[in-house]
């Protein structure tokens, strides 16, 4: 994340946070539900450093969160774009190894226990109640905010029929990069796709 930051960086003000439940930030995580509160914090945090224009970044787990609270953000921390790298489409996918192992993480004892002291991820032991609004169905709400969805074709987390639901549930609005050779999230983006995405981010948050 550091080194995607100093790409971006070169292209804007750039605020950087963790979610609850990861690293050294407090609380538990609940792996999507309520990190938009945390993405809206920053939000908020970014526009009373003086930045008028904000465009959120969101890789995987963070790619849906940056849709969700587009599509319904609190008061005062609406973003000018939206920049969505290797998101899901829709809750509990299992289609793949890796996202079996995700799941087993998140609601097993075990996997959480592997999560907190092998992840530096705490994971909240609770089910979604109510289950939120899924990323396909934030997207078509985030217009005319302009919405950049950026995959993959070798992500093995989240095939590429993820990327194209989401652009097909805001067709003439959302803009789809499905990168040939990319994997999965952060690790997959490399600096030439980041600059990429920071002189999208500006031509369409100036």
């Amino acid at each position: 994340m550091r080194r995607i930051a100093g790409v971006l960086a070169g292209h804007g003000a750039v605020v950087t946070f963790s979610f609850r439940g990861h690293g050294t930030s407090g609380g538990r995580s609940t792996v999507g539900d309520r990190e938009v509160h945390d993405l809206a914090a920053a939000v908020r945090w970014a526009r009373e450093l003086g930045h008028s224009r904000v465009v959120t970044v969101g890789f995987s787990m963070g790619g849906s969160v940056v849709l969700r609270h587009a599509a319904q953000p609190q008061e005062g921390t609406g973003p000018d774009a939206v920049v969505a790298v290797s998101a899901p489409a829709r809750w509990y996918y299992r289609g793949t190894a890796p996202m079996r192992r995700v799941h087993w993480l998140v609601t097993r004892p075990a996997g959480r226990l592997v999560g907190r002291y092998g992840l530096r991820t705490r994971i909240h032991h609770r089910d979604w109640d109510p289950v939120p609004l899924s990323p396909v169905q934030s997207v078509p709400l985030i217009a005319p905010v302009p919405l950049l969805i950026v995959h993959g074709d070798r992500d093995g987390y989240f095939p590429v029929d993820h990327p194209r639901m989401l652009a097909n549930a805001a067709p003439g609005h959302a803009e789809l990069w499905l990168e040939p050779g990319m994997g999965h999230a952060e690790h997959a983006s490399d600096d030439g796709l980041m600059a990429r995405i920071g002189a999208w981010a500006v031509s369409r948050a100036g």
